[in-house]
This record gives structure tokens, sequence and C-alpha cells, in this order.
């Protein structure tokens, strides 16, 4: 059986035919040796046909489309015209060897010809790829190294570019930021108290929040200072006034010692560098909320934007959360302890990251590994709605977390939830109805500038007809007082015949028959016309009938 070689290289396509090989004798071994001799290798593997690209973007092009597995009109058209055709009903006595399975099934599929991908054809393959310049003449020194460079940069750039998980970067880094700035807030905090507690420790009892303990800190400076006068000042920046007054009386007796004017203007910028870095964290925090309503609105809507971006950075995107069951979506997070239960044959965890809402905390304690398997399955639908979905919306996520509300009633209370197909149903009916009223609100808009662009044309043509409009105004008024004198006069002849019908009737009964006639006359007239039109039709063939006979 003949075998073919398809090599796909940056400048084209080319086809190789490899014969006297024995299929019983293929080693792999004995190929590998006889590739880096390009005398023995000329004489087994030659050149068929070559197909060259057209351009830098038509190179692109086929090569995504060899990666992807998919068989381009080009490929084909090269492979029908080279490779002997395939006749029906009789097994081929050729076979093509490619280095991409996948590519190989797709051509069969496509053309009956038969592919193969083993250790022997990537062997044959690599010794074309090695001495790939000696068997195009054509080409320069150089030519193929700059195809294969800006080849691979173009690809790179490409794949970069059209990365399915790029979007889900900017959540991943912002919450991973995030997380590190609650620790250096916090570990700074500790370290402005035990700072400023040389100076002031009574401060530390009466303001417990940390945004706050930093924002007093920078206020007060030194306790001497500190009067009542600047109660106010301490009310705006604390929020109570009571508190503000038992720090100003704690000031005045307060037990610590005096610092130096550099120990506090050292302690004074520490304490504004806190309260920078968690004005940056709040502004953080609006950015990740907003980024995870456009990313997957319905996973953030059930189980919360914080929690929701640590499920996607834990799964690396959220394409790669979409395709995890429900079962490893409820331990994601709890790797260690899952391992160290198969282990040692323990219980495995029965929540991971999914702990951190607030649906299994308000779960009582033999409920939490139920409602724990039944919130991963919700937001296991969420991700693939959101992945997936070609429009984004939020109508899904608040039903899913109804039905957890449900569920947590039916473990508290008993009430029975809804059935999840009927919650489905109206989830699909609100959003068509959005649609649709989307739709109704698009509609107006476009019969407005319609009308608008037919009143334009309308002044447009009312100008160039402007000189004959009063003309013809001016015979229309002419005809339609013509048209009312005809029917004046016309009403007037009927009153009349009306009268003297009348005068008929007072006189005797012989007169009633003739006029009764008369009316029966005058409303058939028509009925009449068509009656004497028809009898003078019969009377004529009835003529011809006795003149024949």
């Amino acid at each position: 059986m003949a075998l073919y070689l398809l090599y796909e290289s940056a400048s084209g396509y080319a086809l190789f035919h490899a014969h006297g090989l024995d299929e019983i004798g293929q080693n792999t071994d004995a190929v590998r040796n006889s590739v880096s001799d390009l005398n023995r290798f000329g004489k087994v593997v030659q050149l068929t046909a070559f197909h060259p690209y057209e351009s830098a973007l038509d190179a692109l092009n086929q090569c995504n489309s060899v990666s992807e597995g998919l068989m381009t009109d080009e490929l084909r058209s090269f492979l029908e015209l080279n490779l002997p055709k395939v006749k029906d009903g009789k097994k081929p006595k050729f076979s093509l060897g490619l280095a991409e399975p996948k590519l190989g099934s797709n051509v069969f599929e496509a053309t009956k010809i038969p592919c193969q991908s083993n250790e022997f054809v990537l062997e044959l393959l690599r010794g074309v790829r090695f001495h790939f310049n000696r068997f195009i003449k054509d080409l320069k020194p150089g030519d193929l190294e700059k195809a294969q460079l800006g080849l691979g940069h173009s690809y790179s750039r490409a794949k970069v570019k059209f990365n399915v998980n790029r979007v889900d970067n900017m959540v991943i880094q912002a919450i991973f930021l995030l997380d590190t700035l609650d620790k250096d807030i916090n570990s700074f905090s500790m370290r402005v108290r035990e700072w400023y507690s040389w100076h002031f420790p009574e401060l530390v009892k009466i303001v417990n929040d940390n945004y706050l303990y930093a924002k007093v800190t920078k206020f007060i400076k030194d306790k001497a200072k500190l009067a009542e006068d600047k109660i106010s000042e301490l009310t705006e920046i604390v929020g109570d006034e009571d508190k503000a007054k038992e720090i100003v009386e704690a000031a005045k007796a307060s037990m610590g010692q005096d610092l130096s004017p550099i120990d506090l203007i050292n302690v004074h910028q520490f304490a504004q560098r806190v309260m920078d870095l968690s004005e940056y964290r709040r502004k953080l925090y609006d950015y990740l909320v907003t980024k995870m309503n456009d990313i997957a609105p319905n996973l953030a809507s059930l189980i919360g934007e914080v929690v929701g971006a640590r499920l996607i950075s834990h799964a690396g995107s959220l394409t790669n959360l979409a395709k995890c069951p429900s079962s490893t979506l409820q331990i994601l997070g709890a790797e260690k302890a899952l391992f160290r239960a198969l282990k040692t044959k323990g219980n495995t965890p029965k929540y991971g990251l999914i702990f951190h809402s607030s649906f299994i905390g308000r779960a009582s304690a033999r409920n939490k590994g139920r409602m724990a398997r039944y919130l991963a399955n919700k937001c296991s639908i969420a991700s693939r709605i959101d992945c997936f979905a070609e429009s984004s919306t939020t109508a899904f996520g608040e039903k899913l977390r109804e039905q957890v509300e449900e569920r947590l009633d039916f473990y508290d209370k008993g009430v029975a939830p809804r059935k999840n197909i009927d919650v489905m149903k109206a989830a699909i009916e609100s959003t068509q109805g959005k649609d649709t009223e989307m739709e109704t609100d698009e509609v107006p808009a476009e019969k407005k500038s319609k009308k608008k662009k037919s009143k334009a044309a309308a002044t447009e043509d009312g100008d160039a007809m402007a000189v004959d409009e009063p003309a013809a105004n001016g015979a229309a008024d002419v005809a339609k007082l013509e048209k009312k004198k005809k029917k004046k006069k016309d009403k007037r002849k009927i009153d009349n015949d009306v009268e003297e019908e009348q005068e008929h009737v007072n006189g005797a009964d012989a007169e009633d028959g003739t006029a009764k006639k008369k009316k029966k006359k005058k409303s058939k007239i028509d009925e009449g016309e068509e009656l004497h039109a028809d009898g003078d039709v019969k009377k004529t063939k009835k003529k011809k009938l006795k003149s024949n006979e």
C-alpha cells in the first residue's frame, strides 16, 4: 500500500510520496537513524506536490484550522488533485500520513481518504521537516525561517487576542488583589494601633473600626492639644457625639507617654497611607461588582459577587467552572481536606469556598451539607447559563436564588418548594417578555423616523409643486359647487313627487292602487330593465328555433 505524507509548513502545503516501504518491516528505530542522511532519506521520500499560501493572513487562517483539526477548502482541493481518486465500493490502495489525528478524521469523513498517524509517520514527517529546504528548490536560504517567525508571531498574537478566558482574567486578578489588600490593611491597621497606643492607649477601646481609628489618629495628632472645641469635628468623623466627648475626656486623663514631633509626623503619614489603602480597596470592590455583573450576572445574583469571583479564580476561568459538575463545585477550595480524607479513609468535606455564602450560614448544623449540595447544583446551572448564553440577564440567577430560599424554608418549616421546571419556565417567559418590550420600544422610533422622512420628502416636493397647486385647488372647488347644485335640484323633484302621491292617497281607493304601482315601478327600475333584456333574448331564441323548423 502506497503511503503519502502531508506536511503543513509555514510557506504552504507539501505532499510527499514514501515508496519502497514494507508494512511488515516498519521499524521506527531504522527510520530514526536514516532521517539524518539525506541520500538515504531522499531515495525513500520524494516530493509530489507543493501548494504555497497566498499571503500571511491566508497562512494564519490555514494554521488555525489545522490546529483545530478542520480541513479548509484549499486543503481539500489540494488533496483531491494530487492523490489517487477513491472509488466507491473499493478499498483504496494508498493512505495519507498526518501529524494531527483530528485533522485525519476530518479528512476521512469529508473525502473518504484513509489517514493514519503513528510513530512511524511522525518519524518520516520529522525527516521531511529536517530536509524541507532541500526538497523545495525555489526557496532561498532564510525564506523559510522568516515565514516561520512571522507565522509564529501572528499565531501567538491571535491566540492571546482571541483567548476565551481573557475577560475572566480581570475578575481573577481583582479578587486576588482584594484578598491581599484585606490582609495588608489589617496588618497595617494593627501597626498603627500599636504605634499610636504608646501615646494614647485609651483610644483603642473607644474606637474599634480600623479605618475610623486611622482617621481619628490623623485628626488628633497630639492628645495634649485636644480640647472641647474640637468635639464637633470629632463628631463628624466618629458619627456619635457621646463617643467624641468620651475621646476628649480620655485624652485629658491619658496614661500614654509623650511623642516627639518627628514621631507624630511618621504616625500621621502612616495613618494616611492606611486610609488611602482602605479607600482604594472600596473602589476595587465596586469595580469587581460591576465586572461580575457583566461577566457572570446570574452567578453574582445567586451567590454574591465575591464568592462567585473566588469560584471563578479557583477554577481558572468561567468556562472551566461551567465544565465542572456540581459535586466538584461543592468542594472547590477544600482539595487538601478531600485528599486527606481519602488517604485516611475519613469523612470527606461537605463544602469548600461555597461555605462563605450566606445560605450555608443560615442553615442549621444538621442541614448544612444538604444546603451546600443544593446550592452547588444551582451555582453550576448559573455558571453554565452565564458562559454559554448569548445575551446577559439576571432573571435566571434571581429565580435560582428564590429556589434556594424556598429550600431553606422547606428545611426549617416544611413548606414544599416549587418544581425546577416551573421556575425555569417562569424565568424564560420573563426574559422573552423583556425582549418583546425592547422590540416594541424600537418599532415606534422607526415609525417616527419614517414619518419624518415622508414629511421631509413632502416639503421638498411641495416647493416644486407650489406653482401648480392654486389652479388645481380652484378647479376642484368649482366641481364641488356644481355637484352641490345638482343634488339640491334632485331633492326638490323628489319632494314634489311625494306631495303628489299623498294627494292621490287622500282622493280614492282606485288611485291608491295606481300610486302603489307607481312606487313599485320607481323602486324597481333596474330590475325591470334587466327582466326586459332577458325577455328580448328569450324571444330572439324562440324565433330562431321556429325558423329552423
